[in-house]
């Protein structure tokens, strides 16, 4: 593998997304869904938060202005499946505060926001601040997970920090994005590459990681155009 270009190849070859929940693969993309869920998948399976967030919705609460309003300890009830209810609640009610206080509505939140200011906010690292970035905001920016770091050091790259990684990855992408538009045979546009990429690598992996060991043969015979 010369580049991150050879692995969206790959993935592609296999089929991925295999997915067809949402075009940016993430469920309700460019929503505030997005923002919420990118706090409630902290250290907890997704189909959990998919729990939280139909009680949030059922209690007409999946908006800034009724979460940043509405009691904690009634949030953190309705969060209890996505687990740290409690520190998870408390956070997702500041963060809407803010981003009323600093942007007055989801829409301007979604145009000016910077990752800066996303990395300044308690309980937003950089993984979750690009998710919402890619996810909440359709910004041109790749979401470097878990998954993501141990396919690359799988397949025997290794690198210094998360920056590092996700450069690597928009690197390989930019450089050859006329191949890359040839593959989808539609024009897309880079953040919904970027979005559906980091959801192909985590399809991937969830299927192929067998406890610490990853399985990347029918990666690696994708990429040699063997399957």
């Amino acid at each position: 593998m010369q580049s991150s270009y050879d692995l969206l190849y790959a993935l592609k070859q296999m089929g991925y997304l295999k997915t067809t929940r949402d075009p940016l693969w993430w469920p309700q993309s460019s929503t505030l869904e997005v923002v919420i869920g990118a706090i409630l998948t902290q250290q907890t399976k997704w189909e959990r938060v998919e729990e939280s967030l139909a009680n949030l919705k059922e209690h007409r609460l999946l908006s800034l202005e009724a979460l940043s309003k509405a009691d904690v300890q009634q949030i953190a009830t309705l969060i209890k499946p996505s687990g740290f209810y409690n520190t998870k609640a408390q956070r997702i009610q500041m963060l809407c505060s803010h981003i009323l206080n600093d942007f007055t509505t989801f829409e301007a939140f979604q145009d000016k926001v910077s990752r800066e200011w996303l990395l300044t906010q308690k309980g937003i690292g950089m993984e979750s601040a690009d998710s919402i970035l890619c996810y909440g905001c359709r910004r041109e920016v790749f979401v470097v997970d878990s998954y993501t770091q141990r396919l690359l050091g799988a397949l025997g790259y290794v690198f210094e920090d998360y920056e590092q990684i996700q450069e690597w990855m928009q690197e390989g992408i930019e450089v050859n994005l006329e191949k890359v538009q040839d593959i989808y045979k539609y024009e897309i546009e880079l953040h919904s590459i970027y979005a559906r990429f980091h959801g192909k690598i985590v399809e991937y992996a969830k299927t192929f990681i067998h406890g610490k060991h990853v399985d990347i043969t029918p990666l690696i015979q994708a990429m040699e155009g063997e399957t």
